[in-house]
């Protein structure tokens, strides 16, 4: 059987045909724009987030208990005046559960973590990317030579404070129907730790 000659003549139907094929590739363009301008916005949070964790670290108490108190001169040995070796304090890292210190011994060992700074640290940070959690945070200070041993008004050690940011993930709008997700890079801020006493930052 052979379909009449007028039906394969027909044109009205043409340009919903044409919309139909040219609709899901018009949204999937639609949707990629509104992504990369939701990326942009997350990331920008996100290093915002972390610079102003940054500035909070340094001029409040530090995560790293015993940082501003201890006196390199009386209780480690160093000769007063002179900045800290690194062999007496090198390096501290702090997350949400401890803090690790090197070396091993000396000022080391009579470190602990203080839970309030690193919340406030948290909860300052989240006033910029509120989705934030305890999880995402790293804490570093490390000694670059600034201070001195038996400095009477501040740390023996003004390290250099490293903020950083991981595990972050952003969800594209087709990941609302399909489980995916894609990794953000880490953030990181650093400055020289300034006064290190209090929780209020300026």
């Amino acid at each position: 059987m052979r379909p009449p000659v007028h039906l394969l003549r027909e044109t009205r139907a043409a340009s919903a045909a044409e919309f139909a094929l040219v609709l899901p590739l018009l949204l999937i363009f639609l949707f990629g724009i509104i992504d990369v301008g939701r990326f942009l916005w997350q990331f920008n949070q996100a290093e915002k987030a972390t610079q102003m964790g940054a500035r909070y670290a340094v001029v409040t108490d530090p995560v790293l208990n015993g940082l501003y108190s201890y006196s390199f001169a009386v209780s480690g040995g160093v000769a007063q005046g002179t900045a800290v070796p690194t062999t007496s304090f090198d390096s501290a890292t702090c997350n949400n559960a401890t803090c690790s210190c090197a070396p091993g011994g000396g000022f080391c060992s009579t470190t602990s973590r203080n839970a309030t700074a690193f919340t406030n640290i948290v909860a300052r940070m989240k006033m910029m990317y509120p989705t934030l959690t305890a999880s995402n945070v790293q804490v570093n200070y490390r000694n670059v030579g600034l201070g001195f041993a038996g400095d009477p008004d501040g740390p023996d050690v003004s390290a250099l404070v490293t903020v950083s940011v991981t595990g972050l993930t952003f969800r594209p709008m087709v990941c609302l129907v399909f489980a995916c997700s894609i990794s953000m890079p880490d953030f990181r801020a650093a400055l020289t730790m300034e006064d290190a006493a209090g929780a209020i930052s300026n």
